[in-house]
């Protein structure tokens, strides 16, 4: 019984810091920031908030998407999936790599 119990508190440690699931989040900024000149900077500023057809995103960092909406993966996903506003749904356009690398390059600006 003390085997089958360490093996089991083993086995909880291992898969505890092994995710089963990508984490939100596991994008690479610097092939974002690529991806994001190439495909969204023809829409929107990347350094300041002025607006070209779409929003500029300078500030997104700091908590809030120019929608209004709560600077998230989740909400940042969907803006990418859905597209709205004159925007293009990417969901099928681009890669769900590509998307994680966006969004991790356009939470930092």
């Amino acid at each position: 019984m003390i085997r089958f119990m360490t093996w089991v508190a083993v086995l909880s440690l291992a898969l505890a810091g092994a995710p089963i699931f990508a984490a939100e989040g596991d994008g690479d900024a610097a092939a974002g920031k690529e991806l994001f000149d190439t495909k969204c900077g023809i829409c929107h500023n990347a350094d300041n908030k002025d607006k070209k057809i779409g929003p500029g995103l300078q500030g997104v960092k700091d908590g809030k998407l120019p929608s209004g909406k709560d600077t998230t993966y989740a909400n940042l996903l969907e803006n990418l999936n859905k597209g709205g506003g004159g925007m293009p749904a990417f969901e099928k356009l681009i890669t769900a790599e590509e998307k994680d690398d966006i969004i991790a390059y356009v939470k930092t600006l």
